[in-house]
């Protein structure tokens, strides 16, 4: 601007000058003609001054937009690097996780394989002892054959009666020793399979970090713990009349699933049979996920309720009708919400209807301390039905329970996920629970309750 100004000084000075001299000097062509030839020239330089403004203006105004497009894409570097930073950090956490768990199924793998160690201890001895007890009945009977008639006789029958007894607990115990050292060797198997899983899991997430790449979500399967075999639904010949699923399982069926039984003076029914490769079972309860309300009535829990193929329960009614017929063994298997399994096993008796169906128990086995009470008489309670000496409030008395006081154990009721549960907050009788005389309350996700004829009648 102050150029321009400059170069228009002259020429108004030169214009002042050329008034002043038209006065004296009329006719002066040349020098008017160069006069205008500088303010063409100004003129001309005046022009070319703005266009090269209006270029500087537009050269400044690209320049603005590409340096924006530099900000905006330093800003998406940004972020994509912040986030790939927070996808290293999930994929480490992930690998500890999995780390943490690979050790745990290591400590559980090794604590099976001392387990099945024990057992096999004790069935050594329980075997010396059945041999050694068999020589003594043979001795037993050769003197009977021997000795007449009279008290020393009579006594002698009553001790080869004892023995005979005793050598049939302990061949049943054997039995079932053998058959819990062939479920150790499965959960073994599969725990090892999980082990080799997790490695590889772990190694791959080891990869992908090495990478630095963003890695898909990856979730752990949760390994299932009931009926891992197809379910079927099957009823055999109705004129062999199986008496529960042993006897199924004595016709040659080997496939678990849903089949038609008929117990001695009994009704036909349907049960959930689950098969082995040794043994049969018949399930009387199963909670896997909450979706069946299992806060029934007396008379809902006396006939039985549920689908056999999920979450149900066989009725009071029927497992007395089973349990009258031959002994069985009452198999408890529990999960908690680790995926930890453990079970319990019992001899029992059950009472009728007139009885509240009270249960007794002698534990036989298992690798989770006892939570109900031994050769205590247990009636079976429901929120409308309590035997006369149980008086539960309301929120202890979900669901139905063989029961000898409030609060506790119980199997059947209310299904409460843990997060679910008010945090800092306990709630009794919320929730599946198995809670030892001594010792901790173990919170469960998954109950199985079934029963296993004992076949005693092959001694006889």
């Amino acid at each position: 601007m102050k150029l321009l100004i400059l170069l228009l000084l002259p020429l108004v000075f030169s214009a002042s000058i050329e008034k002043h001299e038209d006065v004296q000097f009329e006719a002066l062509p040349a020098e008017s003609k160069s006069r205008f030839a500088m303010l063409d020239d100004v003129r001309i330089l005046a022009n070319g001054l703005l266009q090269l403004g209006h270029g500087l203006k537009d050269f400044v105004h690209k320049t603005k937009g590409q340096i924006n497009e530099i900000f905006q894409k330093l800003n998406l570097f940004d972020k994509s690097f912040y986030d790939l930073s927070e996808q290293t950090n999930e994929i480490r956490e992930k690998e500890e996780e999995l780390k943490e768990k690979t050790s745990q199924l290591q400590e559980n793998n090794e604590e099976l394989r001392n387990m099945s160690g024990k057992i096999y201890d004790q069935i050594e001895h329980l075997l010396q002892d059945k041999v050694q007890l068999q020589g003594k009945i043979l001795r037993l009977e050769e003197k009977l054959n021997q000795i007449s008639k009279g008290y020393d006789e009579v006594q002698d029958h009553k001790d080869v009666a004892t023995l005979k007894q005793y050598v049939e607990q302990q061949d049943t115990n054997i039995q079932r020793l053998l058959k819990v050292v062939a479920d150790q060797n499965v959960q073994l198997d599969h725990q090892n399979s999980q082990i080799k899983d997790l490695e590889e899991k772990i190694g791959n997430a080891s990869v992908t970090d090495g990478k630095r790449s963003a890695p898909g979500s990856q979730k752990m399967d949760d390994p299932s713990s009931f009926n891992s075999s197809t379910v079927t639904d099957r009823t055999p010949d109705p004129n062999d009349h199986p008496r529960d699923c042993n006897d199924v399982y004595n016709q040659g069926t080997r496939l678990s699933g849903v089949y038609t039984i008929r117990p001695n003076n009994s009704a036909e029914f349907r049960v959930y049979c689950e098969f082995t490769t040794e043994a049969a079972w018949t399930v009387i309860q199963r909670r896997t996920d909450g979706a069946m309300d299992f806060n029934q009535t007396w008379e809902d829990y006396a006939k039985g309720f549920g689908d056999l193929r999920g979450e149900f329960w066989l009725g009071l009614q029927k497992i007395f009708s089973l349990s009258q017929q031959a002994d069985y063994i009452l198999h408890i298997e529990l999960q908690d919400w680790k995926n930890n399994v453990r079970f319990v096993e019992y001899l029992f008796t059950l009472g009728n209807q007139d009885s509240s169906y009270t249960l007794q128990l002698s534990q036989v086995l298992g690798n989770i301390p006892s939570a109900l009470p031994e050769y205590t008489p247990l009636p079976f309670s429901t929120g409308d039905h309590h035997s006369q000496h149980l008086k539960c409030p309301a929120e202890t008395s979900t669901g139905g329970w063989w029961k000898s006081s409030c609060g506790g154990t119980n199997l059947n009721a209310k299904y409460v996920k843990p997060r679910s549960r008010v945090k800092g907050e306990r709630r009794r009788g919320q929730g599946l629970s198995w809670k030892p005389e001594k010792g901790r309350m173990y919170s469960l996700r998954s109950t199985k309750m079934m029963l296993y004829r004992t076949e005693l009648e092959n001694f006889e």
